[in-house]
């Protein structure tokens, strides 16, 4: 694991949920610049609402521990500060927003920030020479989003695959210093998953992107080759390991990792 610095994602003892249910039950985390952490699971077993948790998804809510990006406290902050403090999230199901479109989105979310909005933001630059445009088609090029798909209303009408190529696109243009890819594999092809991981990789290197993947399958690994892997299990990480833990996870399940008993 590299050393911590201001662009890391460190989370201690964080416990929260939805609606009076605690789901998440004490987890411990830290991501570094260009670092990937994989957390695979059973399903159920809280994966996604720590990602809805940090990003602050209406309904969900931390009742203890920290989460902090950077300087950032993120669950002191309402979701489009944690946004703009570098946090950015892949969601399994990206939402659909008519009478908005991609560029117009973009354009709001890298607007300069008003003094005292959230100071020492974290989030990259377009490189030098490219408009908000172009960087947009450039990035639909690079995971083979269909360069006429730009113009529609915030994926609107696109498939499920052509939902992460668009949201993949939007993280590549935005240049977080920390993404959260939940299920960002599913309904996706070999090939698309490919373009997709691939791109993803390539930002550790470009701005020293951290990454948080939240995955069932070996696949997004093959390409998106983890530094650590982490089981998540009723709420916590019960294990964590090299790459090949993924691949015993494949082949054995998750049969020997008992739920933590109801308290």
């Amino acid at each position: 694991m590299t050393a911590r610095s201001d662009r890391s994602l460190v989370i201690r003892q964080l416990t929260g949920g939805i609606a009076g249910r605690e789901i998440l039950r004490g987890v411990d985390l830290e991501v570094g610049p260009g670092e990937v952490h994989a957390l695979m699971g059973p399903n159920g077993s809280g994966k996604s609402t720590l990602a809805h948790v940090l990003m602050g998804r209406p309904g969900y809510a931390a009742t203890g521990g920290s989460a902090h990006l950077g300087p950032h406290d993120l669950l002191a902050l309402p979701t489009w500060q944690r946004a703009r403090a570098g946090l950015f999230l892949v969601p399994q199901y990206p939402t659909e927003v008519p009478g908005v479109s991609l560029e117009a989105a973009m354009a709001a979310a890298l607007e300069p920030l008003e003094d005292g909005v959230v100071e020492g933001r974290l989030v990259g630059t377009r490189p030098a020479g490219l408009s908000l445009a172009g960087a947009l088609g450039a990035e639909a090029g690079r995971v083979g989003l269909e360069a006429r798909l730009l113009g529609r209303p915030l994926n609107v009408d696109l498939s499920g695959g052509e939902k992460k190529r668009n949201e993949t696109v939007q993280l590549a243009v935005a240049r977080p210093a920390i993404a959260v890819l939940d299920e960002v594999d599913s309904g996706l092809d070999i090939d698309a998953l490919r373009q997709v991981a691939r791109r993803v990789a390539a930002a550790r290197e470009e701005w020293g992107l951290g990454v948080l993947a939240i995955t069932h399958y070996r696949r997004l690994l093959d390409e998106l080759v983890p530094d650590q892997v982490h089981v998540f299990s009723a709420g916590r990480i019960v294990e964590t390991g090299g790459p090949e833990l993924a691949e015993t996870l494949e082949r054995t399940g998750y049969a020997g990792y008992e739920p933590v008993p109801e308290d």
